[in-house]
């Protein structure tokens, strides 16, 4: 095989990996957003043991996408060093790498706090939901669940591995992130964002037909002997109170 047969061939290995990357980037982002979810309802009155146990399987998908993510990052960085690559391409794998480390620390973070309010709020017995918090909120966790079991990463029928429990999810999530920033010393500040900005941003909100000064706008009308208060802006439909 010529050397420029060669060089297209690995061009289009490396794109078709940073694809997968991208969308396991994307499954990631979904399932630990459903983790933050699930865990604001710990200690509250929603908390059961069904949420507990939803809570368990989103982590563990969580790991198993970071897991491989975090090998095939690796792969490809340590490939652009080695390999001639585009300046175009070496940044995109540092994008993706830069996007990993944010989502990884985020998700630690809500790690820490599931597993304080886990230990806070122990579920062993009948008697431990007297201590919960009555917040109101009694469902919702079963809309959560379902776009969990929606996600899918492009090799988790291929990678099967045990998942530790909580506490040791959270050291080797800490080791994990310590050993990936000394191998791939990717500076944060000089990766450039790409994407767009989000929507309420980029687009500029109508102007409201009425403003608050018209909305708090009283007139006293006098009516004989009685006084009535009317609130004249065309918006109101509750009319004067005589």
């Amino acid at each position: 095989m010529s050397r420029w047969c060669r060089s297209v061939d690995e061009l289009a290995t490396r794109r078709r990996q940073q694809s997968e990357c991208e969308r396991a980037q994307e499954a990631l982002c979904k399932v630990t957003s459903c983790f933050q979810q699930l865990a604001t309802s710990l200690g509250a009155s929603a908390d059961c043991s069904f949420l507990r146990e939803e809570m368990d399987e989103t982590r563990a998908l969580a790991h198993r996408i970071s897991s491989g993510l975090s090998r095939r990052l690796i792969r490809l960085l340590s490939d652009s060093d080695s390999a001639p690559t585009g300046q175009e391409d070496r940044q995109v794998s540092e994008r993706l790498w830069v996007l990993f480390l944010s989502v990884l620390e985020s998700f630690l973070s809500d790690l820490r706090k599931a597993s304080d309010l886990i230990r806070q709020f122990p579920l062993g017995q009948r008697s431990d939901r007297r201590s919960l918090v009555n917040a109101g909120c009694l469902d919702g966790v079963v809309g959560v669940a379902a776009r969990v079991a929606s996600v899918q990463a492009p090799w988790l029928t291929l990678e099967e591995e045990s998942i530790p429990d909580l506490t040791n999810h959270i050291t080797g999530l800490e080791a994990i992130l310590s050993d990936m920033q000394l191998r791939v010393p990717v500076p944060f500040w000089s990766v450039e964002a790409t994407q767009p900005l989000w929507v309420e941003a980029a687009t500029e909100l109508d102007e409201p037909e009425h403003s608050l000064e018209d909305l708090m706008e009283v007139e006293v009308v006098s009516d004989g002997n009685k006084m009535a208060t009317c609130c004249q802006p065309p918006c109101c439909v509750l009319g004067c109170v005589g």
